[in-house]
């Protein structure tokens, strides 16, 4: 039996726990908090594990963000730069890995284009995120379900997002 389920009710799907008894959704605290990696980039050089980047979710996030493909857990082929290490690749990229793997604290997301919204969706779809921004990420149109941890209230389209989002930005 799998321990959870996606389940579509109205026009939201939500991703449910069954050992949790809840549901999984992207949080989102605007400005300054406590406990959030800022420079993802240097911490991800330092903690990251070989495991990650092998990986089939990190294989394809490297794919699309990066337009690079894994060759192994240090050697990453990238069109413009040829062979290149772990280290290399964009920030965003190495946030998203972080936020898949290192739930130890909550990462800064205006570390990452637009380009990895779908991305940080498809993690809270898996698992409850926390993000932490500065800017009005394009999460697109919707439905999605995102908490704004500012005021509490839960956004479900685009316009929902960016009314509570101009708030703090």
């Amino acid at each position: 039996m799998f321990s959870h389920a996606v389940v579509k009710i109205g026009i939201l799907w939500y991703n449910i726990d069954r050992k949790a008894g809840g549901y999984t959704m992207l949080k989102i605290y605007f400005g300054e908090m406590k406990n959030t990696v800022y420079d993802t980039s240097l911490y991800f050089d330092n903690v990251y594990e070989d495991s990650w980047l092998t990986s089939d979710i990190s294989k394809k996030m490297i794919k699309d963000i990066d337009k690079s493909d894994v060759l192994g857990s240090n050697c990453i082929q990238s069109p413009v730069l040829g062979q290149i290490a772990p280290s290399i690749l964009s920030g965003g990229v190495k946030t998203l890995i972080l936020m898949e793997y290192d739930d130890s604290f909550v990462y800064n997301a205006s570390m990452c284009g637009d380009n990895c919204a779908k991305w940080i969706l498809d993690i809270a779809k898996h698992k409850d995120l926390t993000i932490n921004l500065f800017h009005t990420m394009d999460f697109g149109d919707g439905p999605f379900e995102i908490e704004i941890l500012n005021t509490g209230r839960v956004v479900h389209s685009r316009s929902e997002y960016l009314d509570e989002a101009f708030k703090y930005v």
